[in-house]
C-alpha cells in the first residue's frame, strides 16, 4: 500500500509540474499580446509599425510591438528528445523562436549572446525552461575563434553532447552609399556574419555525429542583394554558398547542412539599424503587407533540424518571403 501511495503521489506532481509547465507558458503568451481569431488562426500586427530607433545590438523588450516567438499554436511532437542545440545569437528574434520550439520539441539548449543583450538572453532561458528543458547561456562574440571553440566546449560539456548547431548571429548597418560603409564595417560584417558561421561549424564538428545538423540562418538579400546593405547582403550570399558547399563536404558523414533564407522578419535587428520613419514600413512592400514574426519563421529550423522530417535533405535555401516568389 506505501508502494502505491508515494507511485500515487509521485503521477500526481508529474501532473501538477506539467499542469505548472502550461499554466507559465499560457500566461506568457497572453503578456504578449496574441489574438486569435475565430477560425483558430493568429492575428500577427500589420504595417505600419510604429516609428522607433534603439542604438545596436538592439534590445527585444524594447521594441514596439513585442516581437512575437511563443508560437501559440505550435505543438511540439518530441522531433528533438533527448537532443542537445547551440544557438547563436539565440537572446532575441529568429535565434530565441528556434530555442523556444527546439525546446517544445525536446531539446536542451544553449544560446551565445553579447554582453549588452544579457537581459534578452534571460528571458529566452526563462522561455526555454517554461518547456521543461535545460538552457544555457554562453556570452560569446562570434568573430573571435577561441570564443566560438569555447562556446561549443561548454554546450557538450553542460549537456554531454553536440547534436545540433544553429548558425544565427547577424551584423547589418544600411548604408546609401558605397563610400559611406568603411573598412572597419566591412570587418565588422563579414567577421560576425561569415567568419562566425565558420568558427562555429569548425569547432562543432568533432562533437557532431551521424543524425546531426548544421542550420544556417541566410536572407532573401543574398539572393537578390541590398543596395542599402551592400556587405550584409554579400555576407548572406556567401551564407548560401558555404551551406551547399559544407552540405556536400559532410554528406559521407551523415551531417546535413541547410540553411533558412527569410525575407523581413520583425526583430531587434531593424529598429537599431534603421530610420524611424523606415522601420514604420519595414516589411510593407511583401505581399502579404507586414514582416514576418520570429514565431512564423522558427518551425523551418524544427524541419531541418528534426531526422523525421527531412533526412533526405541536405544543402538546401528554404526562402521564407510573405508571398514573394521570385528570389533569385
Amino acid at each position: 500500500m506505501a508502494t502505491q501511495g508515494k507511485t500515487k503521489s509521485r503521477a500526481k506532481k508529474r501532473k501538477t509540474s506539467s499542469r505548472t509547465k502550461r499554466s507559465v507558458r499560457a500566461r506568457k503568451r497572453s503578456a504578449t499580446g496574441h489574438s486569435v481569431n475565430p477560425d483558430g488562426r493568429v492575428k500577427e500586427p500589420k504595417s505600419p509599425m510604429p516609428e522607433q530607433h534603439q542604438d545596436k545590438p538592439g534590445i527585444e523588450s524594447k521594441v514596439d510591438p513585442r516581437p512575437r516567438y511563443e508560437a501559440p499554436l505550435y505543438k511540439g511532437a518530441d522531433k528533438l528528445n533527448g537532443k542537445a542545440a547551440l544557438i547563436t545569437g539565440g537572446d532575441s528574434g529568429i535565434g530565441r523562436a528556434v530555442a523556444v520550439l527546439f525546446a517544445r520539441e525536446g531539446a536542451d539548449v544553449a544560446i551565445t549572446h553579447l554582453r549588452q543583450e544579457k537581459s534578452d538572453a534571460k528571458e529566452t532561458q526563462a522561455a526555454i525552461e517554461a518547456e521543461g528543458h535545460k538552457a544555457l547561456l554562453i556570452e560569446a562574440d562570434v568573430r573571435k575563434p577561441e570564443v566560438c571553440r569555447r562556446a561549443v566546449r561548454r554546450t557538450a560539456k553542460e549537456f554531454g553532447k553536440l547534436d545540433i548547431l544553429v548558425n544565427n548571429a547577424a551584423f547589418q548597418q544600411h548604408q546609401k552609399k558605397l563610400e559611406d560603409v568603411t573598412e572597419a564595417q566591412w570587418d565588422h560584417t563579414f567577421k560576425t556574419n561569415i567568419y562566425g558561421y565558420f568558427h562555429m561549424a569548425k569547432a562543432a564538428l568533432p562533437y557532431l555525429h551521424e543524425g546531426s545538423a548544421i542550420i544556417n540562418t541566410g536572407s532573401i538579400t543574398g539572393l537578390e542583394g541590398s543596395k542599402d546593405l551592400l556587405d550584409y547582403a554579400t555576407t548572406k550570399g556567401a551564407i548560401h554558398a558555404f551551406t551547399k558547399s559544407l552540405a556536400q563536404n559532410l554528406v559521407e558523414r551523415g551531417i546535413r547542412v541547410n540553411c533558412v533564407a527569410p525575407g523581413p522578419v520583425w526583430t531587434p535587428l531593424n529598429p537599431s539599424d534603421q530610420e524611424p520613419e523606415d522601420v514604420a514600413e519595414f516589411g510593407a512592400d511583401t505581399p502579404m503587407e507586414r514582416p514576418a514574426q520570429p514565431e512564423e519563421i522558427a518551425p523551418a529550423y524544427v524541419y531541418f533540424a528534426s531526422e523525421a522530417d527531412s533526412s533526405y535533405v541536405t544543402g538546401e535555401v528554404l526562402t521564407l518571403l510573405g508571398g514573394e516568389t521570385t528570389a533569385g
